[in-house]
């Protein structure tokens, strides 16, 4: 006998994502070097003040002689967050939503005036059932960051987590979460004393080798927040290709622009050749949900929402202000549980699980499993991550 309680949910056609898989795939490229001020200008809006990536004078008496990208800049070197490759083939009345970011660096720091081209392919899809919308569809997609020298830099396969939107408003599955929490000054004055002693970890040059950390090691706490319309909209804009004019679109196919998107979560390129805000995204087009709420309403969100690639890129910061000027995230494999909302606080915790070392490179492995919550310990994203420093 059927399920009475359950609402009528409508069936999802993904006969046209089969042919994207493995096929390269294109979009846009920023046309110009990576300058010190983009670098400045996401750090500042992944609301990470490590002077490493904003101040020249801090940064020149570190191991690199000169200012550098935080590891999760790459996602900023490409346009659509890395997951442009997971949104391909046309899945009628859809809307995405981040389900998750792996990532693999080769060595290669991002320095200004490096200059980016990428590679990108749907790598595979599948369907489930989910309680936030029913049926549903994970897909991963790979973009490779390559830098003017065509070294590699890094490899994302995001996960895009693609639905009805139809069938999460009728399942409504964050109908507790449509009020914004109340903050007492008492808590916002916590909140902001638990960020400065965060900060205070990383402000000097921190210095750590495979022999300093200790197994089962707790990483300091990281808190973020409270999140505001504000806050996301800044995240947004510090990617450089979210500029007018600032990227080109290679010549390879891709369906990410007509990928069964909701008229009100559509771009206009016919408009945005007078205006550039119809082909934007934010303000006009499927990011739009982020900062309007009756948009984040009309695809089964609660209120604004932050960024899956903020998320990843939350976590690839907080192990690189652990890790310090000699440590490198070599692999981070998280996966995004539940989003950021107005309001909320995230905190980020982490603890070492594993240490190997390998005396012919010269270099031990740590593993850190990563821990994101809100204040009302909501989990957010999980995942394991691999650091490299030196032994000696």
């Amino acid at each position: 006998m059927a399920d009475k309680t359950m609402p009528d949910l409508e069936p999802m056609d993904t006969s046209d994502v089969d042919r994207w898989i493995g096929v390269p795939v294109g979009g846009p490229v920023l046309k110009d070097p990576i300058t010190a001020n983009d670098i400045r200008r996401w750090t500042q809006a992944m609301q990470n003040p490590n002077r490493l990536f904003y101040d020249e004078e801090f940064a020149a008496k570190s191991v690199y002689g000169t200012l550098i990208a935080p590891q999760s800049f790459s996602v900023a070197c490409a346009d659509g967050h890395g997951a442009q490759p997971a949104i391909q083939g046309v899945v009628p009345g859809s809307h995405m939503l981040f389900g998750g970011d792996e990532w693999w660096f080769y060595g290669p720091r991002i320095y200004p005036g490096d200059k980016f081209t990428v590679e990108r392919a749907l790598f595979d899809y599948r369907v489930t059932h989910t309680k936030f919308a029913g049926p549903t569809m994970f897909s991963r997609g790979d973009t490779t960051y390559k830098n003017q020298r065509g070294q590699v830099v890094a490899k994302q396969r995001s996960t895009s987590i693609r639905y009805l939107a139809s069938n999460a408003r009728r399942l409504r599955s964050f109908a507790d979460q449509e009020q914004e929490p109340q903050w007492t000054p008492e808590e916002l004055e916590k909140v902001e004393r638990e960020k400065f002693a965060y900060y205070s970890t990383f402000h000097d040059h921190v210095i750590r080798k495979f022999g300093d950390i200790a197994d089962g090691e707790d990483l300091p706490v990281r808190p973020i927040g409270p999140h505001t319309i504000q806050s996301f909209t800044t995240e947004y804009r510090a990617n450089p290709s979210n500029v007018w004019g600032a990227a080109y679109n290679d010549p390879l196919p891709s369906s990410t622009l007509n990928a069964g998107w909701l008229p009100e979560m559509s771009r206009d390129e016919s408009k945005a050749q007078l205006d550039p805000t119809y082909g934007d995204g934010l303000y006009y087009g499927p990011s739009r949900g982020h900062v309007f709420t009756p948009y984040a309403r009309l695809i089964g969100m609660p209120r604004g929402y932050g960024y899956g690639r903020t998320m990843g890129a939350w976590v690839l910061d907080y192990l690189n202000n652990w890790a310090g000027e000699l440590g490198f995230i070599v692999h981070s494999n998280s996966r995004y549980i539940g989003p950021a909302l107005t309001g909320d606080v995230t905190y980020l915790t982490g603890k070492v699980i594993k240490k190997e070392a390998d005396e012919a490179s010269g270099y031990g492995i740590v593993t850190v499993d990563v821990e994101m919550k809100n204040q009302e310990g909501r989990l957010m994203a999980k995942g394991p991550a691999e650091v490299r420093f030196p032994l000696k």
